[in-house]
Protein backbone atom coordinates (compact mmCIF):
# COMPACT_ATOMS: atom_id res chain seq x y z
CA UNK A 1 0.00 0.00 0.00
CA UNK A 2 1.50 3.20 -0.97
CA UNK A 3 2.52 5.81 1.87
CA UNK A 4 0.00 8.22 1.57
CA UNK A 5 1.87 11.08 3.22
CA UNK A 6 4.97 10.74 1.15
CA UNK A 7 5.91 14.52 0.39
CA UNK A 8 7.66 12.91 -3.38
CA UNK A 9 3.53 12.05 -4.09
CA UNK A 10 1.70 14.87 -3.19
CA UNK A 11 0.58 17.70 -4.83
CA UNK A 12 1.28 21.00 -3.66
CA UNK A 13 -2.13 21.89 -2.09
CA UNK A 14 -1.93 18.59 -0.24
CA UNK A 15 1.04 19.78 1.53
CA UNK A 16 0.06 22.26 2.08
CA UNK A 17 -3.15 21.09 4.01
CA UNK A 18 -0.32 18.39 6.10
CA UNK A 19 1.36 21.64 7.20
CA UNK A 20 -1.95 23.37 8.34
CA UNK A 21 -2.38 19.86 10.59
CA UNK A 22 0.55 20.35 11.76
CA UNK A 23 0.58 23.44 12.72
CA UNK A 24 1.73 26.02 9.90
CA UNK A 25 3.06 29.43 10.45
CA UNK A 26 5.13 28.58 13.98
CA UNK A 27 8.41 27.44 12.46
CA UNK A 28 7.43 23.65 13.48
CA UNK A 29 9.87 20.88 12.39
CA UNK A 30 8.06 18.49 11.49
CA UNK A 31 6.18 21.20 8.73
CA UNK A 32 10.06 22.38 7.62
CA UNK A 33 10.95 18.64 6.59
CA UNK A 34 7.42 18.24 4.51
CA UNK A 35 8.52 21.70 2.67
CA UNK A 36 11.85 20.42 2.34
CA UNK A 37 11.60 16.80 1.43
CA UNK A 38 8.45 18.48 -0.99
CA UNK A 39 10.83 20.76 -2.72
CA UNK A 40 13.75 18.03 -3.40
CA UNK A 41 11.40 15.82 -4.99
CA UNK A 42 10.44 17.86 -7.57
CA UNK A 43 11.75 18.76 -10.88
CA UNK A 44 12.76 22.02 -11.55
CA UNK A 45 9.98 23.38 -13.88
CA UNK A 46 7.64 22.16 -10.92
CA UNK A 47 5.05 25.53 -11.41
CA UNK A 48 4.58 25.69 -7.13
CA UNK A 49 8.05 25.82 -6.25
CA UNK A 50 8.52 29.16 -5.58
CA UNK A 51 5.10 29.18 -3.19
CA UNK A 52 7.04 25.85 -1.69
CA UNK A 53 10.19 27.92 -1.42
CA UNK A 54 8.50 30.80 0.22
CA UNK A 55 6.60 28.85 2.55
CA UNK A 56 9.58 26.96 3.81
CA UNK A 57 11.39 30.63 4.31
CA UNK A 58 8.34 31.61 6.47
CA UNK A 59 8.87 28.73 8.68
CA UNK A 60 12.86 29.05 8.99
CA UNK A 61 11.94 32.56 9.63
CA UNK A 62 9.70 31.65 12.46
CA UNK A 63 12.34 28.85 13.83
CA UNK A 64 15.19 31.29 13.85
CA UNK A 65 16.93 29.88 11.01
CA UNK A 66 18.17 33.77 9.52
CA UNK A 67 20.26 32.58 7.33
CA UNK A 68 18.53 29.43 5.84
CA UNK A 69 15.02 31.28 5.52
CA UNK A 70 17.08 34.59 3.32
CA UNK A 71 18.14 31.50 1.32
CA UNK A 72 14.63 30.23 0.80
CA UNK A 73 13.43 33.07 -0.03
CA UNK A 74 15.84 34.07 -2.62
CA UNK A 75 15.05 30.68 -4.24
CA UNK A 76 11.56 31.67 -4.51
CA UNK A 77 12.42 34.59 -6.27
CA UNK A 78 14.75 32.48 -9.04
CA UNK A 79 11.62 30.42 -9.62
CA UNK A 80 9.29 33.36 -9.98
CA UNK A 81 11.34 37.46 -10.10
CA UNK A 82 7.82 39.07 -9.96
CA UNK A 83 6.61 37.28 -6.39
CA UNK A 84 6.47 40.21 -4.18
CA UNK A 85 6.09 38.28 -0.83
CA UNK A 86 9.57 36.64 -1.36
CA UNK A 87 11.02 40.41 -1.49
CA UNK A 88 9.32 41.98 0.93
CA UNK A 89 10.41 39.13 3.86
CA UNK A 90 13.60 39.16 2.15
CA UNK A 91 14.18 42.63 2.17
CA UNK A 92 12.95 43.28 5.64
CA UNK A 93 15.39 39.91 7.01
CA UNK A 94 17.95 42.39 5.28
CA UNK A 95 17.26 45.47 6.87
CA UNK A 96 17.27 43.73 10.40
CA UNK A 97 20.53 42.63 9.99
CA UNK A 98 22.07 45.94 9.08
CA UNK A 99 22.49 45.27 5.34
CA UNK A 100 20.09 48.81 3.84
CA UNK A 101 21.03 48.81 0.64
CA UNK A 102 20.87 44.95 0.51
CA UNK A 103 17.06 45.56 1.44
CA UNK A 104 16.86 48.70 -1.09
CA UNK A 105 18.57 46.76 -3.89
CA UNK A 106 16.58 43.55 -3.00
CA UNK A 107 13.00 45.34 -3.08
CA UNK A 108 14.12 47.95 -6.75
CA UNK A 109 15.34 44.63 -8.44
CA UNK A 110 11.76 43.12 -7.98
CA UNK A 111 9.23 45.96 -9.30
CA UNK A 112 7.28 44.10 -11.42
CA UNK A 113 2.89 44.23 -11.54
CA UNK A 114 1.21 46.67 -10.00
CA UNK A 115 0.88 45.53 -6.61
CA UNK A 116 4.23 44.49 -6.11
CA UNK A 117 5.48 47.84 -7.57
CA UNK A 118 3.46 49.56 -4.81
CA UNK A 119 4.11 47.30 -1.82
CA UNK A 120 7.72 47.52 -3.05
CA UNK A 121 7.88 51.12 -3.50
CA UNK A 122 6.52 51.79 0.05
CA UNK A 123 9.14 49.67 1.85
CA UNK A 124 11.36 51.70 -0.09
CA UNK A 125 9.91 54.90 0.93
CA UNK A 126 9.89 53.57 5.01
CA UNK A 127 13.44 52.33 4.55
CA UNK A 128 15.05 55.05 3.16
CA UNK A 129 12.53 57.83 5.18
CA UNK A 130 14.29 55.97 8.58
CA UNK A 131 17.89 56.01 6.91
CA UNK A 132 17.46 59.51 6.59
CA UNK A 133 17.57 59.76 2.95
CA UNK A 134 14.53 61.76 2.68
CA UNK A 135 14.61 62.74 -0.91
CA UNK A 136 14.91 59.49 -2.54
CA UNK A 137 12.02 58.30 -0.09
CA UNK A 138 9.71 61.36 -0.99
CA UNK A 139 10.26 60.16 -4.46
CA UNK A 140 9.95 56.64 -4.04
CA UNK A 141 6.21 57.19 -2.35
CA UNK A 142 5.07 59.72 -4.91
CA UNK A 143 5.49 57.13 -7.60
CA UNK A 144 3.45 54.61 -5.86
CA UNK A 145 1.05 56.92 -5.23
CA UNK A 146 1.26 57.87 -8.90
CA UNK A 147 0.29 53.87 -9.83
CA UNK A 148 -2.73 54.17 -7.13
CA UNK A 149 -3.54 57.08 -5.26
CA UNK A 150 -5.76 55.15 -2.65
CA UNK A 151 -3.40 54.82 0.09
CA UNK A 152 -3.81 57.07 2.81
CA UNK A 153 -0.78 55.45 4.59
CA UNK A 154 1.69 56.60 1.99
CA UNK A 155 0.06 59.96 1.78
CA UNK A 156 0.58 60.54 5.06
CA UNK A 157 4.48 59.63 5.07
CA UNK A 158 5.19 61.60 2.32
CA UNK A 159 2.97 64.36 3.06
CA UNK A 160 5.50 64.12 6.38
CA UNK A 161 8.33 64.53 4.35
CA UNK A 162 7.71 67.40 2.37
CA UNK A 163 6.55 68.87 5.59
CA UNK A 164 10.39 67.99 6.75
CA UNK A 165 12.18 69.76 3.37
CA UNK A 166 10.22 72.32 2.84
CA UNK A 167 9.05 71.63 -0.08
CA UNK A 168 6.24 73.68 -0.32
CA UNK A 169 3.74 74.04 -1.21
CA UNK A 170 3.19 70.50 0.93
CA UNK A 171 -0.41 69.67 -0.18
CA UNK A 172 0.70 69.56 -3.76
CA UNK A 173 -1.62 70.46 -6.34
CA UNK A 174 -1.33 68.11 -9.84
CA UNK A 175 -1.54 64.26 -8.07
CA UNK A 176 -3.86 62.84 -9.99
CA UNK A 177 -6.68 61.61 -7.84
CA UNK A 178 -5.13 63.46 -4.71
CA UNK A 179 -6.72 67.05 -4.69
CA UNK A 180 -5.24 68.88 -1.76
CA UNK A 181 -8.31 68.93 0.39
CA UNK A 182 -8.01 65.22 0.09
CA UNK A 183 -3.81 65.03 0.83
CA UNK A 184 -4.80 67.18 3.78
CA UNK A 185 -8.02 64.82 5.31
CA UNK A 186 -5.38 62.06 4.65
CA UNK A 187 -2.12 64.16 6.47
CA UNK A 188 -2.14 62.37 9.44
CA UNK A 189 -1.94 63.83 13.18
CA UNK A 190 0.99 65.45 13.49
CA UNK A 191 1.75 66.72 9.91
CA UNK A 192 -1.97 68.04 10.54
CA UNK A 193 -0.55 70.55 13.20
CA UNK A 194 1.43 72.19 11.02
CA UNK A 195 -1.27 72.51 8.24
CA UNK A 196 -4.19 73.83 10.08
CA UNK A 197 -5.20 75.59 12.99
CA UNK A 198 -8.62 73.87 12.31
CA UNK A 199 -9.74 72.08 15.27
CA UNK A 200 -12.98 69.93 14.04
CA UNK A 201 -10.42 69.25 10.62
CA UNK A 202 -7.64 68.17 13.41
CA UNK A 203 -10.28 65.77 14.98
CA UNK A 204 -11.30 64.43 11.36
CA UNK A 205 -7.94 63.99 10.05
CA UNK A 206 -7.20 61.70 14.34
CA UNK A 207 -10.82 59.97 13.70
CA UNK A 208 -9.92 58.85 10.42
CA UNK A 209 -5.93 57.68 11.28
CA UNK A 210 -7.35 55.42 14.39
CA UNK A 211 -9.97 54.02 12.28
CA UNK A 212 -7.42 52.76 10.17
CA UNK A 213 -4.10 52.07 12.69
CA UNK A 214 -6.02 51.03 15.91
CA UNK A 215 -8.24 48.36 15.36
CA UNK A 216 -10.89 48.14 18.84
CA UNK A 217 -10.67 44.94 21.15
CA UNK A 218 -13.05 42.55 22.18
CA UNK A 219 -13.17 43.74 26.01
CA UNK A 220 -12.03 46.49 28.89
CA UNK A 221 -10.46 45.22 31.45
CA UNK A 222 -10.19 47.77 34.08
CA UNK A 223 -13.57 48.12 36.57
CA UNK A 224 -16.06 51.12 35.50
CA UNK A 225 -16.03 52.51 39.12
CA UNK A 226 -12.59 52.00 40.01
CA UNK A 227 -10.49 50.79 42.82
CA UNK A 228 -10.22 51.16 47.22
CA UNK A 229 -6.59 53.07 47.30
CA UNK A 230 -5.42 55.10 49.75
CA UNK A 231 -3.36 56.47 47.73
CA UNK A 232 -4.04 57.41 43.92
CA UNK A 233 -2.40 55.11 41.99
CA UNK A 234 -1.45 57.04 38.77
CA UNK A 235 0.79 55.44 36.26
CA UNK A 236 2.38 57.13 33.09
CA UNK A 237 2.64 55.33 29.39
CA UNK A 238 5.47 56.46 26.87
CA UNK A 239 8.07 55.17 24.43
CA UNK A 240 9.66 58.76 25.50
CA UNK A 241 10.90 58.18 28.93
CA UNK A 242 14.86 58.67 26.89
CA UNK A 243 16.46 61.74 25.83
CA UNK A 244 13.25 63.27 24.42
CA UNK A 245 11.96 66.96 24.68
CA UNK A 246 8.60 65.75 26.73
CA UNK A 247 11.14 63.74 29.40
CA UNK A 248 13.05 67.12 29.56
CA UNK A 249 9.60 68.73 30.66
CA UNK A 250 8.28 66.19 33.09
CA UNK A 251 10.41 64.57 35.06
CA UNK A 252 10.53 67.17 37.93
CA UNK A 253 7.01 66.50 38.18
CA UNK A 254 7.33 62.62 38.30
CA UNK A 255 10.15 63.62 41.42
CA UNK A 256 7.49 66.37 43.21
CA UNK A 257 4.15 64.24 43.18
CA UNK A 258 2.90 63.74 46.73
CA UNK A 259 3.70 60.42 48.00
CA UNK A 260 1.46 60.27 50.90
CA UNK A 261 -1.74 60.78 48.27
CA UNK A 262 -0.22 59.43 44.93
CA UNK A 263 1.70 56.16 44.07
CA UNK A 264 3.43 56.77 40.83
CA UNK A 265 3.82 53.80 37.92
CA UNK A 266 6.27 54.34 34.79
CA UNK A 267 5.14 51.63 32.21
CA UNK A 268 8.24 52.24 29.73
CA UNK A 269 8.07 51.00 26.28
CA UNK A 270 11.64 53.51 25.22
CA UNK A 271 14.92 51.98 23.87
CA UNK A 272 17.61 52.35 26.54
CA UNK A 273 19.68 55.32 25.42
CA UNK A 274 21.65 55.44 28.35
CA UNK A 275 20.92 59.17 28.88
CA UNK A 276 20.76 60.81 32.24
CA UNK A 277 17.57 61.98 31.77
CA UNK A 278 16.43 58.57 31.55
CA UNK A 279 18.48 57.43 34.31
CA UNK A 280 16.43 60.60 36.42
CA UNK A 281 12.68 59.62 34.74
CA UNK A 282 12.94 56.08 35.50
CA UNK A 283 14.44 56.86 38.84
CA UNK A 284 11.49 59.39 39.87
CA UNK A 285 8.74 56.42 39.74
CA UNK A 286 7.79 54.18 42.40
CA UNK A 287 7.68 51.14 40.52
CA UNK A 288 8.73 51.26 36.73
CA UNK A 289 7.59 48.52 34.62
CA UNK A 290 9.31 47.76 31.11
CA UNK A 291 6.73 47.05 28.36
CA UNK A 292 9.13 47.41 25.17
CA UNK A 293 9.24 43.85 24.15
CA UNK A 294 5.06 43.04 25.35
CA UNK A 295 1.94 42.96 22.91
CA UNK A 296 -0.69 45.85 23.79
CA UNK A 297 -2.66 43.39 25.10
CA UNK A 298 0.17 41.94 27.89
CA UNK A 299 0.58 45.59 28.39
CA UNK A 300 -2.83 46.36 28.84
CA UNK A 301 -3.14 43.47 31.53
CA UNK A 302 0.17 44.72 33.48
CA UNK A 303 -1.29 47.64 33.98
CA UNK A 304 -4.65 46.46 35.27
CA UNK A 305 -3.03 43.93 37.27
CA UNK A 306 -1.29 46.71 39.34
CA UNK A 307 -5.06 48.31 39.42
CA UNK A 308 -3.67 51.90 38.08
CA UNK A 309 -6.65 54.21 39.10
CA UNK A 310 -5.35 56.81 36.24
CA UNK A 311 -3.90 56.08 33.34
CA UNK A 312 -1.99 59.24 31.95
CA UNK A 313 -0.52 58.68 28.16
CA UNK A 314 2.12 60.47 27.27
CA UNK A 315 2.55 60.11 23.60
CA UNK A 316 -0.74 61.12 21.95
CA UNK A 317 -0.37 60.05 18.31
CA UNK A 318 3.34 60.55 17.72
CA UNK A 319 6.14 58.04 16.58
CA UNK A 320 6.25 54.94 19.17
CA UNK A 321 2.80 55.28 20.78
CA UNK A 322 0.68 52.64 22.32
CA UNK A 323 -2.44 53.38 21.82
CA UNK A 324 -3.50 50.26 21.55
CA UNK A 325 -2.64 49.13 24.81
CA UNK A 326 -5.97 52.02 26.03
CA UNK A 327 -8.16 50.25 23.52
CA UNK A 328 -7.85 47.60 26.34
CA UNK A 329 -9.14 50.01 28.89
CA UNK A 330 -6.71 49.12 31.57
CA UNK A 331 -7.08 51.85 34.01
CA UNK A 332 -11.39 53.50 34.76
CA UNK A 333 -9.87 56.95 34.36
CA UNK A 334 -7.52 57.11 31.11
CA UNK A 335 -5.88 60.68 30.02
CA UNK A 336 -3.68 62.11 27.45
CA UNK A 337 -0.70 65.26 28.05
CA UNK A 338 2.30 66.81 26.70
CA UNK A 339 3.12 64.37 23.92
CA UNK A 340 0.67 65.14 21.06
CA UNK A 341 -0.68 69.01 21.50
CA UNK A 342 -4.45 68.19 20.01
CA UNK A 343 -7.15 65.84 19.54
CA UNK A 344 -7.07 62.27 20.25
CA UNK A 345 -10.28 60.71 19.32
CA UNK A 346 -10.00 57.69 20.88
CA UNK A 347 -13.05 56.71 22.54
CA UNK A 348 -11.24 55.11 25.41
CA UNK A 349 -9.85 58.24 26.36
CA UNK A 350 -11.66 60.16 29.03
CA UNK A 351 -9.26 63.27 29.06
CA UNK A 352 -6.69 65.89 27.61
CA UNK A 353 -4.66 67.45 29.80
CA UNK A 354 -4.45 70.80 28.86
CA UNK A 355 -5.43 74.96 30.81
CA UNK A 356 -8.47 77.13 29.78
CA UNK A 357 -6.45 79.20 27.41
CA UNK A 358 -4.76 77.02 25.08
CA UNK A 359 -8.08 75.10 25.03
CA UNK A 360 -10.62 77.95 25.12
CA UNK A 361 -14.22 77.71 25.77
CA UNK A 362 -15.30 78.50 22.50
CA UNK A 363 -13.49 75.02 21.22
CA UNK A 364 -13.79 72.99 23.81
CA UNK A 365 -16.67 71.06 22.79
CA UNK A 366 -14.73 70.29 19.04
CA UNK A 367 -12.16 68.23 20.85
CA UNK A 368 -12.42 64.42 22.21
CA UNK A 369 -11.22 63.61 24.48
CA UNK A 370 -12.74 66.00 26.93
CA UNK A 371 -10.52 68.95 27.74
CA UNK A 372 -9.54 68.36 31.52
CA UNK A 373 -8.07 71.85 32.26
CA UNK A 374 -5.12 72.29 34.70
CA UNK A 375 -5.29 75.40 36.76
CA UNK A 376 -2.94 78.11 35.18
CA UNK A 377 -0.50 76.94 33.07
CA UNK A 378 -0.83 73.27 31.40
CA UNK A 379 2.77 72.88 30.75
CA UNK A 380 4.94 71.01 33.15
CA UNK A 381 8.50 72.45 33.66
CA UNK A 382 11.71 71.64 34.89
CA UNK A 383 13.67 73.79 37.23
CA UNK A 384 16.48 71.59 37.35
CA UNK A 385 18.15 71.54 33.79
CA UNK A 386 21.51 71.75 33.20
CA UNK A 387 22.98 74.84 31.59
CA UNK A 388 25.46 74.83 29.97
CA UNK A 389 29.20 77.26 30.00
CA UNK A 390 28.59 80.89 28.38
CA UNK A 391 29.60 80.94 24.51
CA UNK A 392 30.05 83.82 22.41
CA UNK A 393 28.52 84.67 18.74
CA UNK A 394 31.58 83.78 17.31
CA UNK A 395 32.07 80.02 18.77
CA UNK A 396 27.99 79.41 17.65
CA UNK A 397 29.14 80.46 13.98
CA UNK A 398 27.29 84.29 14.45
CA UNK A 399 28.41 87.63 13.79
CA UNK A 400 29.21 89.66 16.91
CA UNK A 401 27.35 92.80 15.72
CA UNK A 402 23.98 91.86 13.99
CA UNK A 403 20.45 91.86 15.11
CA UNK A 404 20.04 87.82 15.26
CA UNK A 405 16.22 86.90 15.30
CA UNK A 406 16.28 82.72 15.68
CA UNK A 407 13.80 79.52 15.76
CA UNK A 408 15.52 76.28 16.80
CA UNK A 409 12.05 74.54 16.15
CA UNK A 410 12.09 71.48 13.37
CA UNK A 411 11.46 72.29 9.82
CA UNK A 412 8.40 70.56 9.69
CA UNK A 413 6.61 72.98 11.47
CA UNK A 414 8.09 75.91 9.27
CA UNK A 415 5.34 76.86 6.79
CA UNK A 416 5.64 78.85 3.39
CA UNK A 417 3.59 81.99 4.40
CA UNK A 418 5.58 82.41 7.68
CA UNK A 419 9.25 82.29 5.98
CA UNK A 420 7.49 84.48 3.82
CA UNK A 421 6.83 86.59 7.33
CA UNK A 422 9.98 86.14 8.39
CA UNK A 423 12.27 87.23 5.08
CA UNK A 424 9.70 90.41 5.28
CA UNK A 425 11.37 90.91 8.32
CA UNK A 426 15.05 90.58 7.60
CA UNK A 427 14.39 92.62 4.40
CA UNK A 428 13.50 95.64 6.71
CA UNK A 429 16.30 94.81 9.34
CA UNK A 430 19.25 95.96 7.86
CA UNK A 431 21.90 93.68 8.98
CA UNK A 432 19.79 90.84 10.48
CA UNK A 433 20.29 87.55 10.81
CA UNK A 434 17.79 84.25 10.59
CA UNK A 435 19.62 81.72 12.99
CA UNK A 436 17.85 78.44 12.46
CA UNK A 437 18.05 74.68 13.52
CA UNK A 438 20.10 72.85 10.75
CA UNK A 439 17.50 69.63 11.19
CA UNK A 440 18.07 68.38 7.47
CA UNK A 441 20.28 69.00 4.00
CA UNK A 442 17.11 69.26 1.42
CA UNK A 443 15.44 72.10 3.82
CA UNK A 444 18.45 73.86 4.28
CA UNK A 445 18.68 73.80 0.57
CA UNK A 446 14.54 74.76 0.19
CA UNK A 447 14.85 77.57 2.82
CA UNK A 448 18.45 79.31 0.75
CA UNK A 449 16.54 78.60 -2.59
CA UNK A 450 12.93 80.91 -0.86
CA UNK A 451 15.33 83.47 0.53
CA UNK A 452 17.17 84.03 -2.69
CA UNK A 453 13.62 83.80 -4.72
CA UNK A 454 12.47 86.86 -1.89
CA UNK A 455 15.34 89.37 -2.51
CA UNK A 456 17.08 88.18 0.72
CA UNK A 457 21.39 86.78 0.28
CA UNK A 458 20.64 83.58 1.67
CA UNK A 459 23.81 84.09 3.54
CA UNK A 460 21.67 85.76 6.13
CA UNK A 461 20.35 82.49 7.19
CA UNK A 462 22.38 80.61 9.55
CA UNK A 463 22.21 77.30 10.46
CA UNK A 464 22.75 75.95 13.98
CA UNK A 465 24.00 71.97 14.00
CA UNK A 466 22.38 69.98 16.93
CA UNK A 467 24.51 69.93 19.97
CA UNK A 468 23.97 68.34 23.38
CA UNK A 469 20.91 69.68 25.18
CA UNK A 470 22.96 71.83 28.10
CA UNK A 471 25.00 73.23 25.12
CA UNK A 472 21.70 73.89 23.44
CA UNK A 473 20.24 75.80 25.82
CA UNK A 474 23.46 77.98 26.81
CA UNK A 475 23.70 79.54 23.06
CA UNK A 476 19.81 80.13 23.27
CA UNK A 477 21.57 83.75 25.50
CA UNK A 478 23.55 84.72 21.74
CA UNK A 479 20.15 85.45 20.02
CA UNK A 480 18.21 88.84 20.02
CA UNK A 481 14.43 87.55 19.28
CA UNK A 482 12.71 84.16 19.17
CA UNK A 483 10.38 83.81 15.56
CA UNK A 484 7.77 81.33 16.77
CA UNK A 485 6.19 79.18 13.87
CA UNK A 486 2.27 78.76 13.03
CA UNK A 487 -0.07 76.72 13.20
CA UNK A 488 2.50 74.60 14.98
CA UNK A 489 3.62 77.03 17.97
CA UNK A 490 7.19 75.84 19.99
CA UNK A 491 6.73 74.39 23.16
CA UNK A 492 9.86 72.68 24.75
CA UNK A 493 11.73 74.82 22.77
CA UNK A 494 9.68 78.17 23.74
CA UNK A 495 9.66 77.58 27.32
CA UNK A 496 13.50 76.87 26.82
CA UNK A 497 14.16 79.92 25.39
CA UNK A 498 12.09 82.04 27.79
CA UNK A 499 13.61 80.58 31.18
CA UNK A 500 17.02 81.78 28.92
CA UNK A 501 16.12 84.96 28.85
CA UNK A 502 15.44 84.79 24.93
CA UNK A 503 12.63 87.13 23.90
CA UNK A 504 9.82 85.64 21.90
CA UNK A 505 7.21 86.70 19.45
CA UNK A 506 4.44 84.35 19.03
CA UNK A 507 1.11 84.06 16.64
CA UNK A 508 -1.86 82.98 18.09
CA UNK A 509 -4.86 80.90 16.13
CA UNK A 510 -7.87 78.63 17.42
CA UNK A 511 -5.97 75.30 18.01
CA UNK A 512 -3.74 74.37 21.22
CA UNK A 513 -1.13 73.48 18.78
CA UNK A 514 -1.46 76.83 17.92
CA UNK A 515 -1.72 79.08 21.26
CA UNK A 516 0.90 76.47 23.36
CA UNK A 517 3.64 79.70 23.15
CA UNK A 518 1.13 82.62 23.88
CA UNK A 519 -0.12 80.85 26.98
CA UNK A 520 3.72 80.40 27.67
CA UNK A 521 4.50 84.54 27.12
CA UNK A 522 0.57 85.25 29.03
CA UNK A 523 2.23 83.43 31.61
CA UNK A 524 5.23 85.88 32.29
CA UNK A 525 3.59 89.11 31.36
CA UNK A 526 4.80 89.38 27.83
CA UNK A 527 1.33 89.62 25.98
CA UNK A 528 2.55 92.20 23.75
CA UNK A 529 4.52 89.70 22.04
CA UNK A 530 1.35 87.95 20.87
CA UNK A 531 0.46 88.54 17.11
CA UNK A 532 -2.78 87.19 15.37
CA UNK A 533 -2.25 87.83 11.66
CA UNK A 534 0.92 87.48 9.59
CA UNK A 535 1.65 91.11 8.77
CA UNK A 536 1.16 91.99 12.97
CA UNK A 537 3.59 89.18 13.54
CA UNK A 538 6.53 91.20 11.05
CA UNK A 539 5.62 94.79 11.79
CA UNK A 540 6.38 93.37 15.61
CA UNK A 541 9.10 91.92 15.18
CA UNK A 542 10.31 94.83 13.03
CA UNK A 543 9.63 97.35 15.92
CA UNK A 544 11.34 95.24 18.20
CA UNK A 545 14.69 94.93 16.38
CA UNK A 546 14.97 99.01 15.12
CA UNK A 547 13.28 100.43 18.52
CA UNK A 548 16.31 100.07 20.87
CA UNK A 549 13.33 101.51 24.24
CA UNK A 550 10.81 98.73 22.46
CA UNK A 551 12.83 96.02 22.80
CA UNK A 552 14.20 96.79 26.24
CA UNK A 553 10.99 97.24 27.93
CA UNK A 554 9.56 94.22 25.95
CA UNK A 555 13.16 92.18 27.31
CA UNK A 556 12.62 93.04 30.62
CA UNK A 557 9.51 90.95 30.98
CA UNK A 558 12.42 87.85 30.30
CA UNK A 559 13.83 87.23 33.54
CA UNK A 560 15.16 84.67 35.61
CA UNK A 561 12.35 86.10 38.82
CA UNK A 562 9.15 86.26 36.09
CA UNK A 563 10.46 82.60 34.87
CA UNK A 564 11.17 81.12 38.19
CA UNK A 565 7.60 82.36 39.60
CA UNK A 566 5.22 80.91 36.69
CA UNK A 567 6.54 78.72 33.91
CA UNK A 568 9.31 77.73 36.79
CA UNK A 569 7.16 76.96 39.58
CA UNK A 570 7.19 73.21 39.29
CA UNK A 571 6.01 72.76 42.92
CA UNK A 572 2.86 75.01 42.62
CA UNK A 573 2.22 73.18 39.29
CA UNK A 574 2.47 69.65 40.39
CA UNK A 575 -0.35 70.69 43.33
CA UNK A 576 -2.84 71.81 40.59
CA UNK A 577 -2.18 69.26 38.19
CA UNK A 578 -2.65 66.91 41.37
CA UNK A 579 -6.20 68.38 41.83
CA UNK A 580 -7.34 67.88 38.49
CA UNK A 581 -6.14 64.47 38.92
CA UNK A 582 -8.34 64.33 42.34
CA UNK A 583 -11.16 65.74 40.88
CA UNK A 584 -11.43 62.78 38.30
CA UNK A 585 -10.45 59.66 40.15
CA UNK A 586 -13.37 57.22 40.12
CA UNK A 587 -14.11 55.22 43.28
CA UNK A 588 -16.84 52.41 44.42
CA UNK A 589 -19.74 54.21 45.77
CA UNK A 590 -19.17 53.10 49.07
CA UNK A 591 -14.92 54.04 49.23
CA UNK A 592 -16.45 57.40 48.32
CA UNK A 593 -19.12 57.66 51.18
CA UNK A 594 -16.60 56.67 53.79
CA UNK A 595 -14.25 59.11 52.63
CA UNK A 596 -17.05 61.61 53.11
CA UNK A 597 -17.90 60.55 56.31
CA UNK A 598 -14.21 61.29 57.53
Amino acid sequence: MPDQTRPASSSFLQVVAQAEAIGAGQGNPGVIALYTQWIAAQHHHEPNLFAAWFNLGTELNQAGATAEAMGAYRHALRHRPDFHGAAVNLGLMLERQGQTEAALQTWSQALQSNDARIALLNQRGRLLEQIGRLAEAADSLRESLLTNAAQPDAVQHWLHLRQRMCQWPVLADGMPGLPPATLLAQSGPLAALALTDDVAMQTAIATAWIARKVPPVPTRLAPENGYRHDRIRVGYLSSDFCSHAMSYLIAELFERHDRSRFEIYGYCSSPEDGSDIRQRVLGAFDHVRRIRDLTDEQGAWQICADEIDILIDLNGLTSGARIGILRWRPAPVQATYLGFIGPVPLPELDYMLCDDFVVPAETAAQYQPAPLAIGGLYQANDSRREIGAAMTRAEAGLPDNAYVFCCFSNHYKITSEMFTAWLAILRQVEGSVLWLAEDNEWSRQALRVRALGCGVDPERLVFAPRVAPPVYMARMTLADLFLDTFPYNAGTVASDAIRMGLPMLTMAGRSFASRMAARLLQAIGADSGIATTHDEFVAKAVILATDPATYAAYKACFTADAWAASIGDTEGFTRRFEAALEAVRRQPIAAVEAAASI
